[in-house]
């Protein structure tokens, strides 16, 4: 089949899922995207970009975009020439989590909405996420005074499924017991936004170094030119402990670090998935992951108890255990590595492409 994907924020997860689908698709995929700035201006109008870039939409067999397009103006302009349309939701404008003084725009929360009914076929990223995604929907709806289209939270309801994203793995056999530091490494690698909830993880560090516990540490993770103060407060405090400051640009170096990596972390509060952690955890670090979001869903149940925390004092214990005795957690790297292997592009995009092909 001939697939057109369009991708209105090509940056960041979004290009990364954009690249392994066409890289590992069997049918012929072309894409056309835009820049990953000005989100809020992509929403509005990346469908009306679109729509005079591409001039023939039937040529291709299906259409594959994402959550930032609005598919109603990109339908309502180009009527019947679209083909099938399948929209893949990384995230939504309706329950991402708010910095402090911003206020939420509910004509970009419709657009998700009616976008989504609009779609032949909807894919989300996790359980976790298309919950919140319908919750969040049936609480806007209920907002207008009258005449509230209800049907349409049915409709998405229908006509979704959870498809978990691909993630690019390199080939070969992991050596879990060449870990190159001599204090454990505990790997971050989230982006530097308020989201991924920094100063409970800092806070827990400071504690951590009264203890005189060793670990170093790799704050990784993509950063914009104005980032939280906190973290060169962070660079200071844990001076002795850092190795790694910084958004890593080359893949193969940043994958060198998740090698040498003993721990990856995550106190977020938004995740709809997290291939920073599957990435992490493919290589043989073990993860600490709130008991929450998408994370109970990468981790097998056996294993619950042992790598997700419920409070920041749970948090500081498991973390301190696993400092301490981190050669005796062998078993949960090997384990966990192997399972993460489900979700290499390799094995997923059989999905992708029998979906696509239904359509």
């Amino acid at each position: 089949m001939k697939v057109l994907f369009l991708e209105p924020f090509f940056g960041g997860s979004h290009k990364d899922f954009a690249l392994g689908f066409k890289n590992n698709s069997c049918h012929e995929v072309s894409l056309v995207t835009l820049p990953d700035r000005f989100w809020k201006w992509r929403m509005r109008g990346a469908a009306l970009y679109f729509v005079d870039k591409v001039k023939n939409l039937s040529d291709y067999d299906a259409v594959f975009t994402t959550d930032m397009l609005n598919l109603a103006d990109l339908q309502s302009l180009k009527g019947k020439k679209i083909p099938p349309v399948l929209m893949y939701f990384h995230e939504n404008q309706l329950s991402y989590p708010l910095a402090s003084r911003q206020k939420r725009d509910s004509n970009l929360s419709f657009i998700n909405i009616v976008s989504a009914a609009a779609a032949n076929k909807v894919l989300f990223n996790s359980k976790f996420h298309f919950s919140d995604f319908i919750n969040a929907a049936i609480r806007l709806l209920k907002q207008m005074p009258d005449a509230r289209p209800e049907w349409m939270v049915e409709k998405i309801r229908q006509n979704t499924q959870v498809v978990y994203p691909g993630c690019r793995f390199e080939t070969g056999v992991i050596d879990f017991k060449k870990k190159a530091l001599e204090k454990p490494l505990i790997i971050w690698n989230h982006r530097w936004d308020h989201d991924k909830n920094f100063e409970f993880f800092f806070d827990v560090l400071s504690s951590l170094k009264e203890k005189n516990i060793p670990f170093s540490l790799a704050l990784m993770g993509e950063r914009f030119k104005k980032f939280p103060d906190i973290f060169r407060q962070a660079k200071e405090k844990f001076k002795s402990e850092t190795v790694v400051f910084g958004y890593v640009e080359s893949k193969d170096k940043y994958i060198s670090w998740l090698k040498k990596g003993a721990i990856v972390v995550s106190c977020a509060i938004q995740e709809n998935f997290g291939i920073s952690v599957v990435e992490a955890v493919r290589y043989g670090c073990i993860p600490l992951l709130p008991d929450r979001l998408s994370y109970p869903e990468l981790i097998p149940d056996d294993l619950h108890h042992k790598v997700l925390y419920k409070t920041k004092k749970d948090f500081e214990k498991k973390l301190e255990e696993i400092l301490i005795n981190y050669p005796a957690h062998l078993f949960i790297q090997k384990k966990l590595s192997r399972h993460m292997e489900q979700f290499s592009w390799e094995i997923m995009v059989k999905q992708y492409d029998d979906i696509l092909q239904s359509l």
